[in-house]
């Protein structure tokens, strides 16, 4: 499986965005993220295309940040024209410090604190996606102290399960987000909104969750918005005019992952939205989706160096079984997912990309746990100071890396037209006490 710019070339290396990997590998140093530029900006183009060309009325998308984020990736998606996503303080200062147009940002969050509403307050952030009444009456009163009005989205829970790993599965009855359908309560945070003078209701987000390999939840999810739509305007007398569907369209991680595709995923749901707009006799909304792993999941690609490789025969229910362990110089701190969700990867070994699979293979990290990153992969005989490189690690890898086991966090590189940047600088050993202290009482 090449995804995006991969190629394997001359040398019978993999190459990606025209620079080969064996040679990222010697000049960057491993564990390295790899994220292949041109692929990014296709998303982004085919998304807002798709948008254009299959729903009749305005839209707009937004990048969440959440997949990954760097100053660089906000100067990316802003030259992009996409809006962008961000889910805490920390998120929405890496926007601000990168110049990002606070016309064009939103902030989510299930628990903002009020340094981050100030944040957003002070900054003048186009959109707030309020999560429960507890947090609108914080807003309320905090606009109202500051002499501003916040412009905001309600974030509904539509109960939908959206068949995904629980862990990311956010739209079903029984989950903290978003202010649950069934029950009145966010028909209550809908008048309560209305009735506030800090607060300017625009519109309604939900979100069911994540790498989604079937659009038929969001379908739903969608109807159910746009009837939700016509009870309010049916109660209140006030027709919201922006709906916000989230995200959560899946990417391949294996090769037998069949996601739909980013124009399938428009069109479908523009219909959706249309047919179901005009049966309740509401004027087609403005239109918001948040796509991020789809946009930068398959762009990216960790790069390894493949150290001991060790042999393991072992028996189990009668059988006699050999398990054949390849470790790698990363594991968890660079890649949690496996552990959080047992996620699946496929891999290329980038310097016998050419060469036929033959072994099978369990690729482990160097961590102090299990910390088994593939638990079977068929690759060309392995040797130590090969160059291992696990696809689709662009979402969710970088943003969730930790220091565990005191391990630097590895670098990032945009690779573009066969040049190389860096995105962020591999830490050092310095960089891990940073932030440490000893306590006079101890030195």
């Amino acid at each position: 499986m090449l995804l995006g710019t991969q190629r394997i070339n001359e040398t019978g290396h993999l190459e990606i965005g025209g620079c080969d990997c064996v040679e990222l590998a010697k000049q960057f140093g491993t564990p390295l993220y790899v994220l292949d530029e041109t692929c990014i900006r296709e998303n982004c183009r085919r998304y807002t295309k798709a948008l254009k060309e299959f729903y009749k009325e305005e839209s707009r998308v937004v990048y969440a940040g959440k997949a990954f984020l760097t100053l660089g990736i906000c100067k990316l998606i802003e030259q992009e024209g996409l809006w962008l996503d961000v889910s805490s303080g920390g998120e929405l200062y890496t926007a601000l410090r990168a110049g990002f147009p606070p016309q064009r940002i939103l902030l989510h969050g299930n628990n903002k604190s009020l340094e981050e509403l100030s944040l957003a307050l002070d900054n003048d952030v186009e959109r707030i996606v309020v999560d429960n009444l507890y947090e609108l009456q914080l807003l309320n009163k905090l606009c109202l102290e500051k002499g501003k009005k916040a412009k905001i989205l309600l974030r509904v829970t539509p109960g939908i399960d959206p068949h995904t790993h629980r862990f990311i599965s956010t739209g079903q009855v029984d989950t903290k987000f978003g202010l649950n359908l069934k029950n009145g309560q966010a028909m209550e945070g809908v008048k309560m909104a209305l009735e506030m003078e800090g607060v300017e209701l625009l519109g309604l987000h939900c979100h069911i969750g994540s790498q989604l390999l079937r659009i038929g939840p969001i379908l739903k999810a969608a109807e159910i918005m746009v009837d939700f739509l016509k009870e309010i305007k049916d109660e209140t007398g006030v027709e919201l005019r922006e709906l916000d569907v989230g995200g959560g369209l899946g990417i391949r991680y294996l090769s037998s992952h069949n996601p739909p595709t980013i124009e399938e995923f428009a069109e479908r749901l523009s219909k959706t939205i249309e047919r179901r707009v005009k049966v309740n006799g509401l004027s087609l909304p403005i239109l918001l989706l948040e796509p991020g792993r789809s946009i930068i999941g398959e762009a990216g690609t960790t790069l390894y160096t493949v150290g001991a490789i060790k042999e393991v025969n072992f028996s189990k229910n009668g059988k006699l079984y050999k398990r054949i362990y390849a470790m790698i110089d990363g594991g968890m701190s660079d890649n949690p997912r496996p552990q959080l969700y047992n996620a699946k990867y496929e891999a290329i070994v980038a310097n016998k990309a050419s060469q036929s699979p033959q072994i099978n293979y369990t690729i482990a990290g160097k961590h102090c746990e299990t910390d088994v990153l593939i638990w079977d992969v068929l690759l060309p005989p392995l040797e130590p100071g090969d160059i291992l490189a696990v696809q689709s690690t662009g979402a969710y890898n970088y943003s969730m890396a930790s220091n565990y086991n005191r391990f630097p966090r590895p670098a990032v590189v945009l690779v573009r037209e066969g040049k190389a940047d860096l995105l962020v600088r591999r830490e050092t050993y310095e960089d891990l006490l940073k932030a440490d202290l000893i306590p006079p009482h101890l030195r």
